[in-house]
């Protein structure tokens, strides 16, 4: 039998299809190769669909409590713009200590140092290096050296050329100086290197950190900058680089997308651990004359007036290399705690460091109790990698992929589940997004349980075949998070 159908719905039907076939095609010639790498969730860079209930989430880190007071004398109440390293089991904090408020880079400011051996326990080593108030037997590794010690940034090298005994470095300075670069072959004893590095484009009025990229093969610092002329605006960031660490480029402002213009104070971005591709920073959201606590309030608890009319959290954004940062959570990743002392201005300010303080735990570290007697640093633990999660709650949902191309024999997750819960997965052509054979929903039995590394069966067996090929994954979870995925070899756990 002939059907009479008009020409022009055959018309409309083959551009339709070919429009589909056309963006199927666009989606697999646009693959990401992701390797045998691991990719964090902290950004939606391979989310492309959710469905159901499953949503893109923060996942705040877990308050473990009080690890240092600032309470030697030449440390106090205004101690600032920490830093905590680690070079193998060796811990160092670094940070400003400064017990009475004034100008920055004030010849009262010193850079001092603490160690550890776990990054939850620490102690200051009786240095001999520099005589501060009248005091020999301190852990000052820099002083008599303003405006240096202001914001004094260290980091560990981790470029494979470095020699020794220029291991670390460091940037410190303000406007009128420039960025300097400092050098040292064990962290201790400091040479500054080259004078007034980096002078344009940045204000500097912050801690300006700096990192070698093993992805983009050079040095990066990410400085203070305004979003107008001047100190005027909002405070944010910008970008300089460097091929040696002593010629850098112009700072250039970080691109935000559509976020909104709020007060960045301090960005602290760096490599993600195990995963240096993505940088990730915990940041210091800064809220001027937002006043939370009552006059009656700062008196009790000790604050200066003209440090109890502000507040302050913390955010997370990430990079991937480039002038950009995403924000791809306006809300705070880490809220103030209870009580005034939590509400004064400049408290909440991240430490730049994530630091492995255990096989399966992370640590980060918060100013609490600025301008305040009792100013403290306290840590923060999170699992590896878990710094936000596509969740889905018990009605299920499903996290798609965009295309992309992987290396390996292995799928694993890093993932957590209920009891009840359950997480599965399906490998899609790229192309028509239909299940590839062996690797569907239905070939693969469900995954329960909290593991940082979890490995993917499928009745298919290997995913070797499939290396090197466009594919998509489709995630299907119920009461369940996704924190990372990674391809590799067979039984892989190294994480």
């Amino acid at each position: 039998m002939r059907l009479n159908i008009p020409r022009w719905v055959l018309v409309r039907a083959a551009m339709v299809a070919c429009a589909a076939l056309g963006s199927a095609m666009a989606g697999a010639d646009s693959a990401v190769d992701i390797g045998n790498r691991w990719e964090p969730l902290a950004d939606r860079f391979l989310v492309e669909r959710l469905d159901g209930s499953a949503r893109h989430e923060l996942i705040p880190p877990e308050y473990a409590g009080p690890v240092f007071a600032f309470d030697a004398p030449w440390e106090g109440r205004y101690c600032g713009y920490v830093t905590v390293l680690q070079d193998g089991g060796r811990f160092l904090m670094y940070y400003r200590g400064l017990p009475e408020s004034g100008n920055d880079g004030s010849a009262a400011e010193v850079t001092c140092i603490a160690e550890s051996s776990d990054g939850i326990a620490w102690q200051r080593p009786a240095l001999n290096l520099f005589t501060v108030n009248g005091i020999s037997s301190n852990n000052v590794v820099l002083a008599d050296k303003a405006p240096y010690s202001h914001n004094f940034a260290p980091f560990l090298d981790t470029n494979p050329e470095c020699p020794p005994e220029r291991r670390f470095k460091a940037l410190a300075g303000i406007l009128e100086t420039g960025l300097s670069t400092f050098v040292s072959p064990d962290g201790t004893h400091w040479t500054m290197e080259t004078e007034g590095a980096i002078r344009e484009g940045g204000v500097f009025d912050s801690q300006n950190v700096a990192f070698w990229s093993e992805t983009e093969k050079q040095y990066l610092c990410y400085a203070r900058t305004w979003s107008t002329v001047g100190f005027s605006g909002f405070r944010w960031i910008g970008r300089s680089t460097s091929p040696d660490f002593q010629s850098w480029t112009p700072v250039v402002p970080m691109e935000k997308g559509d976020a909104p213009d709020e007060h960045i104070y301090t960005n602290q971005t760096l490599p993600c651990p195990d995963a240096p591709h993505l940088y990730i920073s915990i940041a210091a959201r800064f809220m001027p004359n937002r006043r939370a606590i009552t006059e009656e309030e700062a008196a009790r608890i000790g604050v200066e007036p003209k440090y109890a009319g502000d507040c302050s959290d913390v955010i997370l954004m990430t990079s991937r290399g480039g002038n950009r940062y995403e924000r791809s959570f306006l809300e705070a990743y880490i809220r103030p705690g209870i009580g005034p002392e939590h509400w004064t201005s400049r408290t909440n300010y991240p430490a730049r460091g994530i630091i492995k303080t255990g096989p399966e735990e992370w640590s980060i570290y918060i100013q609490e109790a600025y301008g305040q007697p009792a100013h403290r640093l306290v840590r923060y633990r999170l699992g590896p990698m878990r710094f936000a999660a596509v969740r889905a709650g018990h009605a299920g949902g499903v996290l798609e992929t965009r295309p992309f191309i992987f290396t390996g024999e292995t799928l694993y997750l890093n993932m957590s589940t209920s009891a009840a819960g359950h997480i599965r997965c399906a490998l899609l052509d790229a192309e028509t997004g239909k299940p590839l054979p062996g690797f569907d929903i239905s070939d693969c039995p469900e995954i329960i349980g909290n593991d940082p590394a979890r490995a993917v069966r499928w009745t298919g067996g290997s995913l070797a075949p499939l290396s090197g090929k466009p594919v998509r994954l489709r995630v299907e979870l119920r009461d369940a998070d996704l924190y990372a995925l990674r391809f590799g070899p067979a039984e892989d756990k190294d994480r």
